[in-house]
């Protein structure tokens, strides 16, 4: 019985795995139309760089320094958030040491002159990306029917980008986003901010 659970816990490991590999193949290959398909690529070489750990880390200071409340203290909390989800983010990826996708499949095309070449799981720009908006999201409940479609579509954005451009396997971005999103959740329940 116990071996039976172990085979089939095996077949369906290595079907997920197939599976992840098909989308990032896909999305990596870019099928849809010539403009279209250059306009998402233009969208998405350039959003990316907003889960970097210098835009985050950046713009969650200047918020935090001279912005005005609430923006000033979800400034403060962003920045915590995005410092405090990268050690755990740190310590996966040491742990795991997964090749990153263009490293592991020779069909992809990264698209960019310099790749990372850190471990790929789990995915540091998603993480920071969502640590750093939640804050944003949760500074002003007045505001959040305008702010979430916007929040939703700058963290969905981040996250294929790391899909479409061969860095990142579909899994990296969801344990990305679920370490940010944890994070940033607990330091503004928390509502922390330096004295």
């Amino acid at each position: 019985m116990k071996r039976g659970w172990k085979e089939a816990a095996g077949r369906l490991r290595a079907w997920l795995i197939a599976q992840e590999k098909r989308l990032v193949l896909w999305a990596n290959k870019r099928h849809l139309d010539r403009g279209l398909k250059k306009l998402l690529g233009v969208w998405l070489r350039t959003i990316t760089h907003a889960g970097g750990a210098v835009f985050t880390l950046a713009a969650s200071l200047a918020a935090a320094l001279f912005a005005p409340a609430p923006w000033s203290a979800a400034g403060w909390q962003s920045l915590t958030a995005v410092t405090v989800s990268h050690v755990p983010v740190y310590i996966v990826k040491r742990k795991f040491r997964r090749l990153r996708p263009y490293q592991a499949l020779k069909e992809i095309v990264t698209g960019t002159k310099k790749p990372l070449t850190d471990p790929s799981f789990p995915s540091g720009h998603t993480t920071a990306i969502f640590a750093f908006v939640i804050p944003f999201l949760a500074a002003d409940a007045r505001l959040l029917p305008l702010l979430l479609p916007a929040g939703l579509i700058v963290m969905a954005s981040v996250g294929w980008s790391r899909i479409y451009l061969g860095l990142h396997y579909p899994s990296d971005v969801v344990a990305g986003a679920l370490i940010g999103t944890v994070t940033a959740l607990v330091v503004t329940s928390v509502g922390w901010m330096p004295v």
